[in-house]
C-alpha cells in the first residue's frame, strides 16, 4: 500500500519473514529469507509438499495390504454373521461361523455328523459303530467356496450336526496319540519345521494336518526311515475317512480342540510328511501308549 511522507509518495517495504509479493504484472517474487534462512514461497511450496505426503502415503500403504491382514478381515466378516442369517441359525451360531470359515476362508468342504448322547447316535441306528463320530448319511456335503448365507441355509437343514471334515482332498492327517503329539508340536516348533493345523480330540487323538497323499505314502517312508515296527502308535488318514474339527463335541466325549490354528500359510500349503514324520514316530515310539 502506498504512502505519502513530505509530498514524496513511496512504498511500504515488506517485514522480513513475509512468503512475498505480487509484482505489476501479477507475478509471484520470492520473499526475503525469513530467520530460518529459507524463502516464504520455498516454505509455502514445501509445506504443500508436507500435506500431500500422508495421503499419498496412506494410498500406497493400502495397496501394499498384506494378504494376512486380508486374510485376518475376511475371518473378522465371517465371524459376524447378517441379522437374517443369526435368527435362522441361533441355535448353532457357533457351527455356522466355523463352517463358514473352513469353506470360505480356507476352502475346505464340510460334511453334517451325527451327535451322541447317552451311547446313542443320532443317526438312528441302534447298532451304530461309531456313534457320533461319523458323517450323516442323508445330509449333503457344504462345498468348498461357500458363503456364510449357504452354510446357514444348509445347516438350518440339520439342527445340531458336529462339523466334519473330509479327508484326503486340500490334506491328510497323521494321527498320533495326545500326549505323543503334544511332544513332538513343542520339538518340532523349537526345530523351526514348516507345519499344519494341529487337532486334539477329547478321546485323547493328535491330528497333524499334511500334505495330501501322506496316507497312501506312510508305510514306504516310515520303512525308510527305520521304522517298521507293526506296533507302533501311528497312523496315515486319507481318502474317505472324515475327522472332526472344532468346535464340535465328537462321540459325545466333549468338544475337538485347536493345538495349533489354520493360517493362511499353513491351510494352503500344508507340509509334506516326511518333514514331519521322524519326529512324530521318535516321539510316538518313546512314549507309553
Amino acid at each position: 500500500m502506498g504512502f505519502t511522507i513530505g509530498g514524496i509518495r513511496g512504498t511500504k517495504e515488506p517485514r522480513s519473514g513475509v512468503r512475498g509479493t505480487k509484482d505489476v504484472r501479477g507475478t509471484k517474487r520470492t520473499g526475503a529469507p525469513d530467520e530460518t534462512g529459507t524463502t516464504g514461497a520455498t516454505g509455502a511450496t514445501e509445506a504443500g509438499a508436507e500435506a500431500r505426503v500422508p495421503r499419498a502415503a496412506k494410498e500406497a500403504r493400502a495397496t501394499r495390504e498384506p494378504r494376512a491382514t486380508k486374510d485376518a478381515r475376511a475371518v473378522k466378516e465371517a465371524k459376524e454373521p447378517r441379522s437374517g442369517s443369526r435368527r435362522r441359525c441361533r441355535s448353532t451360531a457357533e457351527e455356522c461361523t466355523a463352517v463358514a470359515e473352513y469353506t470360505g476362508l480356507w476352502g475346505w468342504a464340510v460334511v453334517p455328523g451325527a451327535r451322541a448322547q447317552d451311547g446313542h447316535c443320532s443317526c438312528g441306528r441302534a447298532d451304530c459303530a461309531a456313534p457320533g463320530a461319523h458323517p450323516l448319511d442323508f445330509a449333503p456335503e457344504i462345498a468348498a467356496g461357500a458363503t456364510l448365507d449357504e452354510v446357514t441355509e444348509a445347516w438350518s437343514q440339520v439342527p445340531g450336526a458336529s462339523v466334519m471334515l473330509p479327508v484326503g482332498r486340500a490334506f491328510d492327517v497323521i494321527e498320533v496319540a495326545e500326549a505323543a503329539g503334544r511332544r513332538a508340536l513343542v520339538r518340532l516348533e523349537r526345530m523351526g519345521l514348516p507345519l499344519g493345523p494341529v487337532t486334539a480330540t477329547p478321546d485323547g487323538r493328535t491330528h497333524f494336518f499334511v500334505a495330501p497323499g501322506a496316507a497312501a505314502e506312510l508305510p514306504q517312508l516310515l520303512y525308510r526311515m527305520g521304522w517298521d515296527d507293526t506296533g507302533l502308535d501311528l497312523h496315515g488318514l486319507g481318502p474317505g475317512a472324515h475327522i472332526t474339527a472344532p468346535p464340535s463335541d465328537r462321540a459325545g466325549l466333549g468338544p475337538v480342540r485347536w493345538l495349533r490354528s489354520p493360517d493362511p500359510e499353513s491351510v494352503t500349503g500344508p507340509p509334506h510328511a516326511r518333514l514331519l514324520l521322524g519326529t512324530l514316530a521318535y516321539v510316538a515310539h518313546r512314549s507309553p501308549a
